[in-house]
């Protein structure tokens, strides 16, 4: 006799339709839940379940194009010395085939532009054995043959190096006393007659220019050149709000106002300084009228020129960007005094 609670088989219908399922008068049977994992009392943190790990795979399309990055510690750039850096490995700029004569004494280190001028209209410069007397005329730098006073002159390629310079060096070629130059730190220098743009006090350092072109570097040395030099001066007297206040407005110095362009402290000890002048230890006597004597004095900046980068004692090319920025000066020399204000 069959069970009356076990429920009937299912019959397939004609229709297709599903049978309704039967229940005995105890109700459904119950559902069957899984197990959950005991609460955590008060203050406890709840147990991870050691059975259930998911991961979640990325899809074919993420991985291949968005791979996981890793993060790494940063890579260290071997530190490259002065010598070895691509600005300091780059050639000076190659000798063009023709220029003019004036400019062919200029870069055989003969004059200045405008004294080698005078140089060949007197006469003493002759070109392939015949004396001219036109100093812009072009010649040939690889087949003609130049004489200035009767012995033979040969260009050389012009070259731009900015130096830092060290404490204890002279901004000379040559010292009587045996003492070092700035020439005596120029090693692996091409071997060409340089010269410092302007000069360094024996303890000032920074950067200094040196270049075997003698036409710019007569530009930047005239005294209306309005280049700007930015130092930076260290003193063990604080200096004040009305120190920069005064360099700013001017100090009567005995050879004439001496003005600063832009001043700031960096720190109450670090004055940076930025003017025009070219004068003599400009900057210490500026700030000796202000009672103030320095510890140090370091010139950081020529212009948009910078050391950045230089060891003290070591120097690098000037790049093209540099040498162009410094062609493009007016030049002082072709303007009256009223022009040049």
């Amino acid at each position: 006799m069959p069970d009356p609670n076990r429920p009937s088989p299912r019959k397939s219908s004609s229709s297709g339709e599903r049978p309704a399922r039967s229940f005995s008068a105890a109700g459904p049977p119950p559902v069957r839940r899984r197990a959950s994992a005991p609460k955590p009392e008060a203050g406890q943190a709840a147990p991870r379940n050691p059975t259930r790990r998911f991961q979640r795979s990325p899809s074919p399309q993420s991985a291949s194009a968005s791979p996981l990055r890793q993060r790494s510690s940063p890579k260290k750039s071997p530190q490259k010395k002065a010598s070895e850096s691509p600005t300091r490995k780059s050639q000076p700029d190659p000798l063009p085939q023709k220029v003019r004569l004036v400019r062919y004494l200029t870069l055989a280190g003969v004059a200045s532009r405008r004294a080698a001028a005078r140089i060949i209209q007197n006469g003493q410069v002759a070109v392939n054995g015949q004396v001219t007397r036109e100093p812009w005329v072009y010649v040939d730098t690889q087949k003609d043959r130049v004489t200035y006073k009767g012995q033979p002159i040969h260009p050389e390629k012009p070259v731009y190096i900015l130096l830092n310079k060290p404490k204890n060096t002279l901004c000379t070629v040559k010292d009587e006393r045996g003492r070092r130059t700035v020439l005596d730190l120029l090693e692996g220098a091409p071997p060409v007659r340089l010269y410092p743009v302007g000069r360094l006090d024996r303890n000032t350092t920074g950067l200094l220019l040196l270049t075997n072109d003698g036409d710019l570097a007569q530009k930047l040395l005239h005294p209306r050149s309005k280049v700007p030099r930015t130092y930076r001066a260290t003193s063990i007297k604080p200096f004040t709000q009305e120190v920069v206040e005064r360099l700013l407005r001017g100090l009567p110095l005995p050879d004439g106002l001496a003005q600063a362009d832009e001043a700031y402290l960096e720190d109450p000890h670090t004055l940076i300084l930025t003017l025009h002048i070219g004068r003599k230890h400009i900057v210490r006597r500026m700030l000796e009228y202000l009672g103030y004597r320095l510890k140090s004095l370091d010139r950081i900046a020529f212009g948009p020129i910078t050391r950045k980068g230089v060891p003290r004692g070591r120097w690098r090319f000037l790049t093209p960007q540099e040498v162009a920025w410094l062609k493009m000066l007016p030049d002082p020399r072709k303007t009256s005094p009223s022009e040049g204000k």
